[in-house]
């Protein structure tokens, strides 16, 4: 039987794809955005537009809302609910950008899952997918499994995060929510943000202009394609009581150095790289232990980086039209 879900963060990377593939299933989908300008709105907009084509479209609709607010939030689940699952994708991302605008990471990724939760309680919702980052292991031993303590944030993006997880964690406890953290690790696929590597990678590339490396480029990461992040997403709606999910590549990370290898074979252009110093934020290498993503979802990842790494630059090639006035 169909289901309805509310989606935040509708029109971002990572929710268009989990929208895409909730439509797909014959869902209905209700999903709010407040379509900020942190990146170039135009790539939000080209995300709803493919949803509003969706052969399934009838069954998508889009509100402008924020999750901070909590009014108005309350009155949108009294008049679109009641909801079979709350899936918070909404966020504040990135982060460099949180150590120059701490304040909006906190009111956004902490107080409005807060909002959620007591919208949820107030209005019989039990169940929340809430997305969370790889960030949150800075410092601990590779492969990074969900037991770890992760109590020493490098960035207030990660505290944030941290503070959503924990938040969510009470009301399951105080209220008997079923919640499901996914923790997802360096996602990447067409119509990614622009302040990702991958994306800014083949612009720069492409337009000859010289890669901004924060290091060496020997860091490496755990690259997963954007739809396998969706379909974990959508696999951890199933009960679970509480649990915390790597959602990630699962094998040996990939440097940044190899990364702009392949994009340079796709593109058939060698890179210029500017290299500057490794920022303290970052981490040097992710790595997911995804064996609980495994057992409790059967979920891993189906698409290879060689593969998404060619999607990404065909998407890319497809809209360079627009895209060349992107900003990265």
């Amino acid at each position: 039987m169909s289901k309805k879900f509310l989606v935040t963060g509708a029109a971002g990377f990572i929710a268009s794809h989990v929208n895409k593939q909730l439509l797909d299933q014959g869902n209905f989908v209700v999903g709010v955005d407040n379509l900020n300008d942190y990146y170039d709105i135009r790539l939000k907009n080209w995300r709803l537009d493919q949803l509003k084509a969706h052969p399934n479209a009838k069954n998508f609709s889009f509100s402008d809302l924020d999750i901070e607010d909590q009014a108005n939030l309350d009155d949108f689940f009294k008049v679109q609910g009641p909801f079979d699952a709350v899936l918070n994708l909404a966020a504040r991302a990135g982060v460099r950008y949180s150590m120059v605008n701490p304040h909006v990471y906190l009111s956004t990724n902490t107080e409005g899952t807060l909002n959620l939760l007591e919208c949820m309680c107030a209005h019989r919702c039990k169940k929340l997918v809430l997305a969370s980052t790889s960030s949150l292991y800075a410092g601990q031993k590779m492969p990074f499994n969900e037991d770890l303590a992760v109590n020493e944030p490098l960035s207030p993006y990660a505290a944030s995060k941290k503070a959503g997880e924990l938040m969510a964690y009470s009301y399951h406890k105080l209220y008997q929510l079923d919640i499901s953290i996914a923790r997802y690790f360096t996602v990447f696929g067409p119509a990614g943000r622009p302040d990702m590597s991958i994306f800014r990678f083949i612009k720069w590339i492409d337009e000859g202009l010289p890669i901004e490396m924060f290091g060496d480029g020997s860091q490496s990461r755990d690259f997963t394609y954007v739809d396998d992040i969706a379909r974990g997403t959508i696999a951890a709606i199933k009960d679970v009581g509480y649990e915390i999910i790597n959602l990630g590549g699962g094998k040996n990370p990939v440097s940044l150095n190899k990364i702009i290898s392949r994009l340079e074979g796709l593109l058939g252009k060698k890179a210029k790289i500017n290299h500057k110093s490794f920022h303290d934020a970052d981490l040097m290498e992710t790595w997911a232990d995804i064996s609980k993503a495994k057992n409790l979802l059967g979920w891993e990842p189906q698409v290879s980086l060689d593969e998404g790494l060619e999607k990404s630059v065909q998407w890319y090639i497809n809209n360079q039209h627009w895209l060349k006035e992107v900003n990265v």
